[in-house]
């Protein structure tokens, strides 16, 4: 189980003139699958990424577990990260095929090859993927490339899943799959957050617990 807390957060990029969040207090964490709506230019993307432990907020606190992140020393944010994962809108992919992708997260941890490529098939079986084992990432569609980062995160079975417009390249089939596979993850206690630009974008019968609807950098309403 993992709760982050956001408390008073601003950000601004170092480019801008202008906040591109301003004054945001939440709570995420395990068990519910949560909806941050907005339009384009809302903060939902900046939310996310801070939410995930990637970028430091101008101002505010981000608490892991009761304690403030970017307080901690190197090697606990490392452990700590290692438990929530970020799914860009726009993934990027390593070199070399489908399948050594998704094995990656369990490499770098210290599983072995066989034992990593058995845990990173039983996800691409889920996904359907299976045939795209071999495939050079680089010669991978949008849609395909989408498909790969979600397993990719879900094979290192993080308890906070964190999806930047997840549904985006992907046709009602392959949506359908990734929404079974993010409620069977919920169900068993990974908490899971989806940024889109509204509630009608989901897949049907992928219902969020919770909805933050963001405008202009700040929370406008949360409903249930």
């Amino acid at each position: 189980m993992i709760t982050i807390k956001l408390r008073g957060v601003w950000h601004r990029y170092l480019d801008a003139s202008s906040w591109a969040l301003k004054d945001v207090s939440i709570e995420l964490g395990s068990d519910e699958i949560i909806l941050v709506a907005g339009h384009n230019g809302s903060g939902k993307t900046t939310l996310l990424k801070i939410a995930a432990l990637i970028y430091r907020p101008t101002r505010g606190e981000v608490a892991v577990d009761g304690r403030d992140f970017w307080m901690l020393e190197e090697a606990e944010k490392i452990m700590v990260r290692r438990r929530i994962t970020y799914i860009h809108e726009k993934p990027v992919l390593m070199r070399g095929n489908v399948l050594e992708n998704i094995m990656y997260p369990l490499r770098i941890r210290g599983l072995g090859r066989e034992d990593a490529a058995m845990k990173a098939k039983m996800v691409m079986r889920e996904l359907e993927l299976m045939d795209l084992a071999d495939k050079s990432a680089k010669e991978l569609s949008a849609g395909q490339s989408q498909l790969v980062a979600i397993a990719r995160a879900l094979v290192a079975e993080p308890e906070l899943i964190l999806l930047d417009e997840p549904f985006a390249h992907l046709d009602s089939r392959k949506s359908g799959l990734v929404a079974q596979a993010l409620q069977a993850r919920m169900r068993n206690g990974v908490g899971i957050v989806i940024a889109s630009h509204s509630r009608g974008e989901l897949p049907e019968g992928l219902e969020p617990d919770r909805i933050i609807v963001l405008e202009d950098g700040r929370i406008r309403e949360t409903r249930c």
